[in-house]
């Protein structure tokens, strides 16, 4: 991890996709997340104010007492307060790929059902920061948009369409990009959560156009752990989760053929993410949700110094 999020840590249990299965609704998953992850933090971007600490001073008539520090006055025997220095508010897109590949799980949940989770989660996050949030999912095209806002009613409005989203469709996620980066009007972190199964080629294009217009994306590639060691054993019939076909195979017989593919995938990936300045975060959907959360908290920290 890079920047400030590396001292960024989390309660494991309460970011373990096998414990957040088994909650009920996206609210209650997103809390424990949230809660979990901040429970594990050294240092935030912010502490539910929309400053950043700066330095104490003597109390004065007027101060609000909100801001009083009990813990130093009580040490020096005098009243002090908190100053802060104001940040400004930024925009965090999140684009969540709904297409049919991210239906596929060898888990209790799906790679959609993970993406969602770290959707719900990073919202409540940035939400909880006093930043802007909005969402879109997509397939071969937009599905449903929820444009950048604040507050209690921009997360239920999220909330809502991630729990309505349902895999279908096939993969066009550099198309959706390209087209995204026309559309949005205030230059911010785009949050990108997909399993990447698309031309690398077409990504980077879509990638580059948001880089290129002041956009800084953050890419979230969320793999099953069957897709990465492809551990079949005997004869399978594998589905076109994005078409009709179906074949029957020997999973012994296809896997080094299979690994070479997917490895090659990658590379292209990385190679078209390297290209940008950018990192492809690689998450296995079995793997604690804190990735993503602490990512987005270091590139908010470095994003506001930048803008002072």
């Amino acid at each position: 991890m890079q920047g400030e999020a590396a001292n960024a840590g989390a309660a494991p249990g309460a970011l373990d996709p096998a414990v957040l299965d088994r909650l009920h609704g996206l609210e209650l998953v997103a809390r424990a997340a949230v809660e979990g992850f901040q429970a594990g933090v050294h240092r935030s971007a912010r502490r539910g104010s929309s400053a950043e600490f700066a330095l104490h001073r003597e109390y004065v008539p007027g101060d609000e007492l909100r801001r009083l520090d009990w813990k130093v006055a009580a040490r020096l025997d005098r009243l002090v307060v908190k100053e802060f220095e104001e940040e400004s508010n930024l925009d965090c897109h999140i684009v969540l790929d709904q297409s049919a590949s991210m239906k596929f799980g060898s888990l209790r949940w799906s790679k959609l059902d993970y993406a969602r989770w770290c959707a719900a989660a990073l919202a409540t996050l940035v939400l909880g920061n006093r930043d802007r949030c909005g969402l879109v999912l997509c397939a071969d095209s937009v599905v449903a948009k929820v444009p950048p806002a604040s507050g209690a009613a921009q997360r239920a409005a999220i909330l809502g369409e991630l729990e309505r989203a349902r895999p279908a469709g096939p993969t066009q996620l550099g198309t959706v990009l390209d087209w995204l980066s026309t559309r949005l009007r205030r230059r911010g972190l785009v949050v990108v959560l997909s399993d990447f199964l698309d031309e690398p080629a077409r990504i980077a294009d879509g990638i580059r156009k948001l880089a290129s217009l002041g956009h800084e994306p953050i890419l979230a590639q969320v793999l099953d752990p069957a897709e990465l060691s492809f551990d079949y054993e005997g004869l399978l019939q594998l589905e076109d989760l994005e078409g009709d076909a179906r074949v029957r195979i020997d999973a012994r017989a296809l896997r080094n053929a299979y690994l070479a593919e997917l490895e090659a995938h990658q590379r292209a990936l990385r190679a078209a993410a390297h290209s940008l300045g950018l990192d492809l975060l690689e998450i296995r959907t079995d793997a604690p949700l804190d990735a993503v959360l602490s990512t987005y908290l270091a590139r908010r920290m470095a994003r506001t110094r930048g803008r002072r």
